[in-house]
C-alpha cells in the first residue's frame, strides 16, 4: 500500500482526505457510516462566537450538477461547542479542526482564542467568506486588504496550525492567497462556493430566501481545479484543494494541480461513506501506477 501520509504546516496527517465544513456535522452524525478515525481530519461546521439562528427557510436548492445552500452559519456559539461538542469529538484518533466565522476582525480573533484553548483541537480553518459587517455587507476574502487584516488579527492570538478558506469571488484569487501567507496563514483551503442563483418560474420566486445562495457541487469543480492550480504556484504554504470532489479520480486530479489535500463537501450528502471510498481508491491508483507515496503526485501538472 502506498503512504498517504501529508504534512500541513507542522501537522501530520493520515492521509490527505478531509471533510468539508458545513457537510460532515461535527463528526460523529457520521459515525454510524464509516470509521472516522481513517480520515485525515474532519472540518466541523462553522463556529462562531455568538449564536447564530441563520437564514429563514428555504436555504437549500437542488441544481442540475450540484446545490445551493444560504444556511446563514447557523450555530450555538463558540461556548456550547466547548462545553457540549468538543467534549464527544476530542477524542478522536484524527485532526479535528473548527472552521471560524465572524462578521468582524475582532469576532474572529475571539472565536479563535477560544478554541486556541482546546488542547485536542491542532488546527483551524478560517472562513473569511463571511459578510464584513464595518465594511457593509462585503466578504472579508474578496479583497486582499480584508483578508489580511482578520488573518493578522487571528495569527496574534491563535497559535496552532491555521487554515485560511478563500472565497472564489473574485479577479484573482492568487493575490489573496499571498496576502494571507504574509500574515502568517499556515495553508489556504479553495474553494469556498461560488454565488449563484435559482428560481421557481411557477411562484415567480428564488428558491432560496435571501435570493442568492452559494453553489457546490460537481458543477464548480473546473473552476474549482483552475483556481488551485493559480494558488498552488503563487504561494508556498500548503493548499488544500475542495469544489465537486466525487470520486477518487476527482481528488487525484486535485493533488496533480498542487493539491497537498483534499476536502470532500456535497458528495456526503449523496453517499455518507464517499471519504472512506475515497482513501480506498486513492492508495488503489497510487498501487496501481506503482507511487510509493502520495506526495509524488502532488503539483506533477
Amino acid at each position: 500500500m502506498a503512504d498517504l501520509k501529508i504534512k500541513i504546516g507542522n501537522l501530520d496527517f493520515k492521509n490527505p482526505v478531509m471533510t468539508a465544513s458545513g457537510t460532515f456535522g461535527y463528526g460523529p452524525e457520521y459515525a454510524d457510516f464509516f470509521d472516522l478515525n481513517g480520515l485525515g481530519g474532519i472540518i466541523t461546521k462553522g463556529t462562531t462566537v455568538k449564536p447564530r439562528e441563520g437564514n429563514d427557510y428555504p436555504r437549500m436548492a437542488e441544481t442540475a450538477s450540484g446545490m445551493l445552500n444560504c444556511v446563514g452559519l447557523q450555530n450555538k456559539g463558540v461556548d456550547y461547542f466547548y462545553n457540549h461538542i468538543y467534549p464527544q469529538i476530542k477524542d478522536y484518533d484524527t485532526n479535528m479542526i473548527v472552521n471560524v466565522a465572524g462578521s468582524s476582525s475582532e469576532d474572529y480573533a475571539a472565536c479563535a482564542a477560544r478554541v486556541d484553548e482546546m488542547e485536542r483541537i491542532p488546527a483551524i480553518e478560517l472562513n473569511i467568506s463571511c459578510p464584513n459587517v464595518k465594511e457593509g455587507g462585503m466578504a472579508f476574502g474578496v479583497t486582499c486588504e480584508g483578508a489580511a487584516s482578520v488573518v493578522k488579527a487571528v495569527r496574534e492570538v491563535y497559535h496552532k496550525t491555521l487554515i485560511v478558506k478563500l472565497s472564489p469571488n473574485v479577479t484573482n484569487i492568487a493575490d489573496i492567497a499571498r496576502s494571507v501567507e504574509a500574515e502568517g496563514a499556515d495553508a489556504v483551503s479553495l474553494i469556498n462556493t461560488l454565488m449563484g442563483m435559482s428560481i421557481d418560474i411557477e411562484k415567480r420566486e428564488s428558491r432560496l430566501s435571501i435570493g442568492t445562495g452559494g453553489l457546490s457541487g460537481p458543477a464548480v469543480k473546473p473552476v474549482a481545479l483552475r483556481m488551485v492550480y493559480q494558488t498552488a504556484k503563487a504561494v508556498k504554504i500548503p493548499v488544500i484543494g475542495l469544489g465537486g470532489i466525487m470520486t477518487a479520480e476527482d481528488a487525484i486530479e486535485f493533488l496533480m494541480v498542487g493539491a497537498t489535500g483534499v476536502e470532500i463537501g456535497t458528495a456526503n450528502f449523496i453517499d455518507p461513506r464517499v471519504c472512506a471510498k475515497i482513501i480506498l481508491g486513492m492508495n488503489n491508483w497510487l498501487d496501481k501506477h506503482g507511487c510509493q507515496s502520495v506526495n509524488e503526485i502532488v503539483g506533477c501538472i
